[in-house]
């Protein structure tokens, strides 16, 4: 049977687009492309080492996303959010992870779940990995709390939401960020899980999301 060249020249392409995505994310949410920076396409595909289509390809996800914006003249420049977008997508993943925890309370079989979240919060712990590392850690306990849930509408809103929480990580900058990542902010989730509190799990995930919320709004408006 003969080779579908085609084929395999799609997959490389779609390979070096997801690792341009990868780097341009991990830039940004290390901070090394600041919020409000202009991304210019001839610096990035030469720093990249690809070329302008396929780097347009990523940035088009970083904007669906939410990282990347438009401004009036259609430049592309890594997103900077206000004070009153951060609040209100904190109150979004409050009310989203709100559900989330009380449904694996309401489980009758915890078990499994609980370990997996606390390997979850186990990754937060080392404060040696990169900020790139950090940030994929602490959202990749968020998502998996939905997942949890076996609701796939949760976790797609979730998904939906998702790059902008990355830019509020990156406005908040990299200090407060491993605050707000910590480990010690996470676990108290998982025990009103353990425990089947559902009362008790919502308020702890709604006072984390207020908390983190005016931290990062506190650092904007200084």
């Amino acid at each position: 049977m003969p080779l579908d060249v085609p084929a395999l020249g799609g997959v490389d392409r779609q390979t070096l687009r997801e690792q341009s995505l990868r780097k341009l994310r991990e830039a940004i949410s290390s901070g090394q492309l600041e919020p409000g920076r202009r991304l210019i396409e001839t610096e990035l595909s030469d720093a990249l080492s690809v070329s302008r289509g396929t780097l347009r390809e990523a940035l088009r996800h970083l904007v669906q996303e939410g990282l990347v914006v438009a401004d009036e003249r259609g430049k592309l420049l890594v997103r900077a959010l206000t004070t009153a977008e951060v609040r209100d997508i904190f109150a979004v993943r409050a009310a989203l992870e709100s559900l989330a925890v009380e449904a694996l309370c309401e489980a009758p079989d915890r078990s499994t779940s609980v370990a997996e979240l606390r390997e979850s919060v186990d990754r937060l712990r080392d404060l040696d990995q990169s900020m790139a590392t950090l940030v994929e850690a602490d959202l990749a306990f968020h998502q998996r709390m939905c997942e949890l849930t076996g609701n796939a509408a949760l976790v797609q809103s979730w998904q939906h939401i998702s790059g902008l929480t990355r830019a509020t990580i990156v406005r908040s900058g990299p200090e407060l960020a491993v605050r707000n990542m910590a480990w010690q902010r996470h676990s108290p989730i998982v025990d009103a899980i353990e425990a089947g509190d559902a009362a008790k799990a919502r308020e702890v995930v709604r006072e984390h999301m207020r908390e983190t919320a005016e931290r990062i709004v506190s650092v904007l408006q200084d």
